[in-house]
């Protein structure tokens, strides 16, 4: 594709942020050889950072006229592109979201223009690899990157270029997302499916990208990892109970394993209840083993501890959300 089909579009890219004074600069330093070629304008969402990123954003904003720095006071991740949008899309064809603790390739904005371009796509969504570096990190990213962890997901194992339902956010048409609303800002985790159910009921196309991929960095211990997928499993359940939208398969197996953790109580009263659940750790930790084995990776029963951490959490979250009595009431 042209230099010329490329510069014929904008675009408005947003990092939401929140404490990443370590990563903004070199994040920033990393985007800025694509901000000509696409037309575009990069946005610091900032969500009330109190480790001196907001100062560095700021910096930063001053010594580029492209570099814009915008105060997040909601601080999720929604509310941040949707405030980016609302005061800074005006004008630009596409919104390029960006986490700012992760890591791509130099090319990966235009990629994804030029496949939005190529297959006139409303959305272009992105294969994520997920790395690690202390031991309880390498683990969880090698259970989030097998099936234990991801349930056979593709936005985490990558595939042939195709059209999708759901996938990690990274390109969309301003008009398409401003059409249906943009993110509902009442989610703070799983606001990317939610709005993708939303795309597709409204007749708008997600492509999963084979042209470029982004790097993801998990949680490094155990507390964090749990609280996180545990908001996984509510912004689930906000969907189901918002949409009627059911979990897929992959995601309907682990609902059962908090129901079957709290069942396992009643082994005070027949040693029986604790069979479920300890079937379900036994299959873990055997396809941790054989992980291990079969893939001559050392972290693999560490990582199908982490991988029971996230089911137990998800469906524990997707419960707490779906017999929440006072939203109910409310």
């Amino acid at each position: 594709m042209s230099s010329d089909e490329l510069t014929s579009t904008s675009s408005l890219i947003v990092i939401p942020c929140l404490n990443e004074a370590s990563h903004i600069e070199a994040l920033i330093e990393k985007l800025r050889p694509s901000l000509t070629p696409l037309n575009a304008r990069v946005v610091i969402a900032d969500g009330g950072s109190t480790d001196g990123t907001r100062e560095i954003a700021r910096r930063l904003a001053s010594e580029d006229p492209r570099v814009f720095f915008l105060d997040n006071p909601k601080r999720i991740q929604s509310a941040a592109v949707n405030r980016a949008v609302a005061e800074l899309g005006a004008g630009s064809d596409y919104l390029i979201r960006i986490d700012a603790h992760g890591t791509y390739p130099d090319d990966y904005c235009e990629r994804l223009v030029e496949d939005a371009l190529a297959t006139g796509a409303d959305s272009v969504v992105v294969a994520m690899q997920t790395v690690g570096f202390s031991t309880f990190q390498k683990a969880t990213a090698f259970a989030q990157n097998s099936k234990l962890g991801n349930g056979g997901s593709k936005h985490r194992t990558g595939a042939v270029g195709h059209w999708a339902e759901h996938g990690h956010h990274a390109l969309m048409r301003i008009e398409a997302f401003k059409a249906v609303g943009g993110y509902d800002e009442s989610f703070s985790h799983n606001e990317d499916a939610e709005l993708d159910y939303r795309l597709g009921k409204a007749g708008y196309r997600i492509w999963m990208t084979d042209k470029t991929s982004m790097v993801y960095y998990p949680r490094a211990q155990l507390v964090p990892l749990f609280w996180q997928y545990f908001g996984y499993g509510r912004g689930r359940a906000k969907n189901f109970l918002k949409h009627r939208a059911m979990p897929g398969l992959r995601q309907m197996l682990p609902l059962a394993v908090a129901p079957i953790a709290f069942g396992a109580l009643l082994a005070i009263v027949n040693w029986m209840a604790v069979v479920p659940v300890g079937v379900w750790a036994a299959a873990c930790l055997g396809y941790g083993v054989w992980m291990a084995l079969g893939q001559r990776n050392p972290y693999g029963p560490l990582a199908a501890v982490a991988a029971m951490v996230m089911h137990l959490a998800w469906s524990a979250g997707f419960w707490r959300e779906l017999l929440d009595f006072r939203r109910r009431v409310a």
